[in-house]
Parts: C-alpha cells; sequence; structure tokens
C-alpha cells in the first residue's frame, strides 16, 4: 500500500468530518442530484427543511472543505456539488480497493474521468 503523506490523509478526513452530519450529507446527496445546475440555497432549504440559519453554517462548513461550490446570481446563491473533488475522495477510499488479498490486480486499475474503478 502506498503511503500518502500526512497533510492529504489529514485533508480527505478533513472532508469527511464535514459530512459527519446527517444534514450535511444530506445536503451533498441533494446537491449530486441536482448536478450539474446545482440549487439555490431557498430550494435546499424548502427540500430538507432546514432552517435558514443551519442551512447556511453547514453549507459554509461544506465550501470550506471544498465539496460544494457556490455563485452568486443576483441576490440570490447557487449551490453545486464539487464532483471533481468528491472524486477525489473516492478515488482515495479505492485507490487500493481489494490489492491486498489479491482480488483485484492492480494492473486492472484504471483511472476513467477522476474516478479509479477497476477494468470489467
Amino acid at each position: 500500500m502506498k503511503q500518502l503523506p500526512d497533510e492529504q490523509v489529514t485533508k480527505y478526513a478533513d472532508m469527511f468530518a464535514a459530512m459527519g452530519t446527517e444534514s450535511r450529507l444530506r445536503i451533498v446527496q441533494l446537491l449530486l442530484s441536482a448536478h450539474p445546475d446545482g440549487m439555490f440555497a431557498g430550494e435546499i432549504q424548502a427540500e430538507l427543511g432546514i432552517s435558514a440559519s443551519n442551512l447556511s453554517h453547514h453549507l459554509d462548513k461544506l465550501r470550506n472543505e471544498g465539496l460544494v461550490c457556490v455563485t452568486r446570481e443576483g441576490t440570490f446563491l447557487r449551490y453545486t456539488a464539487n464532483t471533481g473533488t468528491l472524486g477525489q475522495l473516492l478515488n482515495f477510499l479505492y485507490a487500493e480497493c481489494c490489492t491486498r488479498n489479491k482480488a483485484i490486480e492492480p494492473g486492472r486499475i484504471v483511472q476513467i474521468e477522476g474516478m479509479e474503478t477497476t477494468k470489467a
């Protein structure tokens, strides 16, 4: 197993921690379902039934960890899932998938659109 630098592992741990509440996980899930258009903050609030102040707090935490992106459209904020960062996070989890027990040969693991998978 190849070792990642400590700061990179810490970065991924922080991302997982940011998604470590039910509300934040639901926000990421909802934004992924609305990808690539994303959703306005009010739409997220209405769909999930989260108060505006709580939603703002959760979205800030996810944005600070690079898991969601925000753009201003007039007076509205549109949030989108940062699929590149989420892909890196999944890549981190699956980088050595099944290689220890030789269920999959390391040479069969390939990179596809930012996500590591196995060849069929």
